[in-house]
């Protein structure tokens, strides 16, 4: 009796003093339900905005692998590359042993996604479109990381820092704008890009938002006919593109002629991260400062 008595309560020691994993279960933005057991510790984040909010989520140091131009923060351009973002190694990742895999949710996300489910690896496919996308990421990425106070508090900044920008911009009088992504050939975004939603959350119009295409190539006599009242320009680096001064030989442009011709590094406009509110910021300041002059 004695022994079945000592029997019964070590199973329920070791029963209550042992931790319950819960399952951890997120959706992405495919709408797919995304399992683990626990938390992620090597994971293969496959963009530059992927590597960014999971470090902003604070699972940073458990990134084991990523594309080319993942270069924000500092850290992350030690980050062994398993190739670029539309040609990545399949084997290479296999290699790397990853418990999770995020994916961005365009070019070659169908194709690899199916590929990386029949290895039996875990995917989150993350394809964030408009600023509320930001936070929703880091939170997911918190969650899967085991991170989620972290995640929380910088998803809970990044909206606070969003609502005050719109609460002293997106009210202002409406002022036309050319976001000019290149020069050969000219190419701009349309309103169903995120940078269309920054120039409204600035109180601005995107000139050629009703475009048919996401990235549409347009010619100068378009942009005369539209004749913005600011052009900026994101080019390829931290620099003030050159080719932005082109646009002084059409002086009849009113952007021209009130010297609204502003440039913003792309990586701070054109990545769905914290960061895309730093561009904002300069978005905001450039519409401003063209509205006083009209």
């Amino acid at each position: 009796m004695k022994w079945y008595c000592l029997s019964i309560f070590t199973v329920l020691f070791i029963f209550v003093s042992s931790p319950v994993r819960a399952e951890i279960s997120v959706v992405d933005f495919r709408g797919r339900t995304v399992h683990l057991q626990e938390p992620a510790k090597r994971i293969v984040a496959l963009a530059p905005h992927i590597v960014e909010n999971l470090y902003a989520a604070g699972a940073g140091s458990s990134i084991v692998g990523a594309v080319d131009y993942c270069d924000y923060p500092e850290a992350a351009k030690r980050i062994k590359r398993v190739g670029a973002i539309s040609a990545f190694s399949m084997e290479e990742i296999v290699l790397l042993n990853p418990d999770l895999v995020v994916l961005w949710g365009t070019g070659r996300a169908e194709k690899a996604l199916g590929k990386f489910e029949r290895l039996g690896l875990t995917v989150y496919v993350s394809d964030p479109r408009d600023l509320e996308d930001v936070p929703r990421s880091i939170r997911d990425f918190g969650k899967l990381t085991g991170n989620s106070v972290t995640a929380e508090k910088a998803a809970a900044e990044y909206g606070l820092r969003h609502q005050k920008l719109s609460q002293v911009y997106s009210s202002d009088s409406e002022i036309s704008v050319l976001y000019q992504v290149w020069n050969k050939p000219i190419q701009t975004l349309n309103d169903t890009h995120i940078i269309s939603e920054v120039i409204r959350l600035c109180g601005g119009q995107n000139a050629f938002g009703d475009s048919l295409a996401l990235a549409p190539k347009i010619s100068v006599e378009s942009v005369v006919a539209r004749n913005p009242d600011v052009i900026i320009a994101s080019g390829m680096g931290e620099a003030r593109p050159d080719w932005l001064d082109d646009w002084r030989k059409w002086k009849s442009l009113k952007s021209v002629e009130e010297n609204n011709l502003y440039f913003i590094p792309p990586d701070i406009i054109q990545r769905h991260t914290p960061r895309i509110l730093d561009g904002a910021a300069i978005m905001c300041e450039h519409l401003e400062r063209a509205r006083k002059k009209r």
